[in-house]
């Protein structure tokens, strides 16, 4: 009970959206009102239920083709969640990785590392993005690729930070002086230090994912028709902005959510797992084992 009630009241409230919209993408078949494929010309452009001509069948509307709104946002969350997540996984583990590498053994290793998110770093992401998806096609596996390889920067540099001053730590020279194998003192002391960062980190960059994939999407580069897509409705939408506003202005509002709730849950995630660093500047350490 002490635990629950040191956790703050905004971590509830903002919780609430991001665990609506995650139990829509889950069981969006059951939740969905409407097939979010299929379309019905003689319902087209049909306005919220609140407006008139507005259907009970359609509380969001329809859009230029006469699909339901509502159930293309619940599809289109699953994918939005679905990206988000595999990406920041998939970013996260190689740039732990490339990260604890560069920060423990430094020299080289670290140069060529630093070098290499350096370059990337200073590459256009669009630029790369628009070059990958012509060369390979407009995919949601080369879209989980790309996103993942924009993010993995931002874990490498916090990451090789960190790991560069718990090098210099006694528990870390104590490991060492007694003879542990240096991927042992990587997976046992360093990276039980680094994965309170990681996962504020992930929290924050899925919600960056989101806004990336729908932008991807928007552009005609990311997940493709017929299958719902946030970022697709927006471009869907973008043309009946005076005549049908509800066609933007919902999946709009979905992202924009479900991205500040995200992003506030990770500062307030942040405070939660690092409370020592947050009040005196202490990071938790781990003492070595034989």
């Amino acid at each position: 009970m002490g635990t629950l009630r040191r956790i703050p009241l905004k971590l509830y409230l903002f919780a609430v959206p991001v665990v609506v919209m995650i139990v829509c993408a889950i069981f969006a078949p059951y939740i969905a009102p409407c097939d979010p494929i299929k379309g019905d010309l003689s319902e087209r452009l049909r306005p919220p239920v609140w407006m008139d001509r507005g259907s009970a069948g359609h509380l969001l509307g329809t859009d230029h083709l006469g699909r339901d709104v509502l159930s293309r946002i619940i599809y289109g969350a699953r994918i939005s969640l679905l990206v988000g997540l595999i990406s920041s996984v998939m970013g996260a583990t190689f740039g732990m990785c490339m990260g604890m590498l560069g920060g423990y053994f430094r020299g080289k290793v670290d140069a060529v590392i630093t070098k290499i998110i350096d370059i990337q770093l200073a590459f256009p992401f669009l630029l790369f993005a628009i070059t990958v998806i012509a060369v390979l096609g407009p995919s949601l596996r080369n879209l989980l690729v790309i996103l993942a390889i924009s993010g993995w920067v931002t874990y490498a540099r916090i990451v090789r930070g960190q790991t560069l001053s718990l090098r210099e730590k006694e528990f870390i020279e104590a490991a060492r002086a007694i003879g542990c194998h240096p991927a042992r003192v990587i997976m046992n002391h360093l990276l039980p230090n680094v994965v309170s960062y990681i996962l504020v980190i992930m929290t924050i960059e899925i919600g960056r994912l989101i806004v990336l994939e729908s932008t991807m999407s928007f552009l005609g580069l990311g997940v493709q028709p017929p299958t719902p897509s946030l970022g697709m409705a927006l471009a869907d939408g973008k043309d009946y902005l005076i005549t049908a506003w509800w066609l933007a202005t919902f999946p709009g509002l979905t992202i924009m959510v479900v991205v500040l709730c995200l992003n506030v849950l990770g500062d307030t995630a942040r405070d939660l797992l690092e409370p020592r660093t947050r009040r005196m500047g202490i990071k938790v350490e781990k003492e070595p084992t034989v």
